[in-house]
């Protein structure tokens, strides 16, 4: 899957957590993102996972604006699926990424340098003059 971003500015941080796996210990805080969706402003929450993206989102404050780069991840338990939004950078809008920071290796995403120029709504001008072969009773 190819990696994300958003941008937004942070509404909430949630406490950390950590805990031991059979891999060892681990660090986690989540946080929630408020982003533009069109008109309506909509909330993301994001999984800053291991203490160095911990650290990285401990750099920013509730209120702060965020660009995030995440992934997303999918997981069954118990005959139910759970979304996972897990953010692997984090940054202010429009600064360049730190220098250690980089795209997960198999990502392979680049990101559109801006939205697509849409083109305008047709107007009553633009629509060709009835003749005699329109015949169609609509």
């Amino acid at each position: 899957m190819a990696a994300l971003e958003i941008e937004g500015k942070i509404k909430t941080k949630l406490t950390p957590r950590s805990g031991s796996s059979a891999r060892g210990g681990w660090t986690s805080q989540d946080f929630v993102v408020e982003y533009q969706d069109g008109n309506y402003p909509a909330d993301a929450c994001i999984t800053a996972f291991g203490d160095e993206k911990v650290r990285d989102l401990d750099r920013f404050q509730v209120g702060d604006a965020v660009k995030v780069s995440f992934n997303v991840r999918a997981r069954e338990f118990n005959g139910r699926w759970y979304n996972d939004l897990r953010m692997w950078r984090i940054s202010a809008p429009g600064a360049a990424p730190a220098a250690g920071a980089s795209a997960p290796a198999a990502s392979g995403y680049a990101p559109a340098a801006g939205p697509a120029p849409m083109a305008p709504p047709p107007s009553f001008d633009d629509m060709p003059a009835a003749g005699p072969e329109d015949d169609l009773p609509f």
